[in-house]
């Protein structure tokens, strides 16, 4: 059974920054590619930063420069460190695995991927 477990969320003031993890259990890491979301009240789901099984990185432009998406796969952790956190970042945040054969595949696609976790939420005051 695969499982992923987000933890870090949390409130932060505009200008802050928040470290959110991944856990997963069931599977081993390095198998997959993977990927942070996020959904905002009344929006639909966004791709916030995918990683490939190879390390390589792909980010939404709104986010660019602000966050950044690390892996680990000896301890099976996928990470979103998130700083100079705006207001209209506030939303739920998801991790995501995703299957592939391609070692450098990434994806800010949800139906690219196969396993969700239950989500995080993040608000960002102003």
């Amino acid at each position: 059974q695969v499982h992923l477990a987000e933890s870090g969320g949390g409130s932060v003031q505009a200008g802050g920054s928040l470290r959110l993890s991944c856990a997963a259990s069931g599977y081993s890491y390095p198998t997959y590619y993977l990927a942070w979301f996020r959904q905002a009240p009344g929006k639909e789901r966004e791709g916030v930063a995918s990683i490939s099984r190879a390390g390589n990185t792909q980010y939404a432009d709104s986010v660019k420069g602000r966050f950044t998406i690390s892996r680990d796969n000896t301890r099976n952790t996928l990470t979103l460190q998130m700083n100079s956190l705006q207001p209209e970042d506030t939303a739920m945040y998801y991790c995501a695995a995703g299957v592939s054969p391609t070692a450098y595949r990434t994806s800010l696609s949800g139906s690219a991927y196969n396993y969700w976790g239950q989500g995080t939420q993040v608000t960002v005051s102003s």
